[in-house]
């Protein structure tokens, strides 16, 4: 593909380059903490490069009402594969992030909305520290939204994210957020944001379609804060000496939305362009950890104003908002060995009007961690049942590489 040639040549021959610069180069020999460290002589800015990849294998089947096999599938692919550069420009007040996708599963989703090309561009955002406490993100980037969004899919307990995650989240879209922190007593920390962001998601370039998104996240530690930002990674790698718990609520307001799942899903559209609708979700949100063991929980619900779509005479138009509760608890300890077991349980009730029952999906995992999250090895097995439709077993391992 050319264009994924021409970023691999653009980030190699910036390394070449680099040493050749009037620049101090400092290396960090630990592994996973990215190719290279640049800063510049006079400290005006820096740049770390990293890539990571993951290779997944998959295989399921269903299993009918007389207990036979049916639809056995299997595949491997690159789940992900992943350029990062991230540092400071002119100030440290003033970092940077950007992250490109390489894979198939990161790219797709061209659309016309794209201009009918791929979508390699994760992130590309500014981060403005210009007062105390106070940051000012610009930019594309995932909002604030469930926890479990919001942790990289490189910090995951499990080969990869919750049934409730993949119906309800609100991932990424470009805008503005502004976020903010104190600290009440001696580790009693609260952290506010709030975004305001175009609504359609990511590398998104025929808009504004629709009207905006809004978002407001609050998240309370009472303990103080994790290890290396525990509470955004899956697992206690870090074992924490002291238990730590952060509790989280956020609300979502879509005005007018025209996807299915707001940001995400694919467009609706009726006979006079694009069905809008307001979507209002709320997530509620923990994670506990303490000597290797860790608990994260996450609730959803996700309400629209008019769940399905319809023609400017009333009939429908095949399109529906994903609408719905879920609920996803999982638990994990890590052993002396860096081996962890883990267990998650996933329930998913969308709404009436999608006439659909009650999904529930039982998981079971382990993790070889080598360098934490950076070289690991990681498998599950997966139960799902829904009244009326065949149970489904699937089986996952993944082997995830962090430079």
């Amino acid at each position: 593909m050319k264009i994924s040639r021409s970023i691999l040549l653009i980030a190699f021959g910036v390394m070449s380059f680099m040493p050749k610069t009037n620049a101090q180069i400092k290396t960090d020999s630990k592994f996973g903490k990215g190719l290279y460290n640049v800063i510049a002589v006079d400290s005006s800015w820096s740049m770390k490069f990293g890539a990571r990849f993951q290779t997944l294998f998959i295989g399921d089947f269903d299993i009918n009402q007389d207990d036979e096999i049916e639809n056995a599938n299997s595949n491997f692919l690159i789940r992900r594969s992943r350029f990062k550069f991230d540092g400071f420009a002119y100030s440290p007040k003033l970092e940077y992030k950007l992250e490109i996708g390489l894979s198939n599963r990161d790219i797709s989703g061209v659309s016309p909305e794209t201009r009918n090309t791929n979508r390699m561009i994760l992130d590309a955002l500014l981060k403005y520290n210009f007062y105390k406490n106070f940051t000012l993100w610009i930019g594309q980037t995932k909002l604030p939204g469930n926890r479990e969004r919001v942790i990289s899919s490189g910090n995951l307990q499990f080969v990869d994210r919750s049934l409730v995650n993949s119906r309800y989240n609100i991932d990424r879209d470009m805008g503005i957020q502004l976020r903010h922190h104190f600290t009440l007593g001696d580790n009693f920390i609260i952290r506010d944001m709030i975004a305001i962001s175009q609504g359609e998601g990511r590398n998104i370039t025929e808009g504004n379609i629709g009207g905006y998104d809004y978002t407001a996240r609050v998240e309370f530690l009472p303990f103080g804060e994790f290890e290396k930002k525990g509470d955004y990674s899956g697992s206690d790698l870090k074992r924490e000496q002291k238990p730590k718990l952060s509790v989280a609520l956020t609300y979502d307001l879509h005005d007018r939305a025209v996807r299915e799942r707001g940001n995400t899903g694919s467009f609706m559209y009726n006979d006079n362009g694009y069905f809008e609708t307001d979507i209002n979700t709320l997530f509620a949100d923990m994670m506990f950890k303490y000597a290797g063991f860790s608990v994260m929980a996450e609730y959803a619900d996700k309400r629209a104003d008019q769940t399905l779509a319809t023609n400017s005479d009333g009939s429908l138009t095949g399109d529906a908002v994903t609408a719905g509760t879920g609920l996803v608890v999982q638990t994990g300890y890590l052993f002396e060995n860096n081996v962890e077991i883990a267990t998650r349980y996933t329930t998913i009730n969308l709404v009436d009007e999608l006439n659909s029952e009650t999904t529930n999906q039982y998981t079971l995992g382990g993790s070889r961690y080598f360098e934490g999250h950076k070289l690991k090895i990681q498998a599950d097995i997966s139960y799902t049942s829904q009244k009326g439709s065949n149970d489904n077993l699937m089986y996952r391992m993944q082997f995830d590489l962090h430079f």
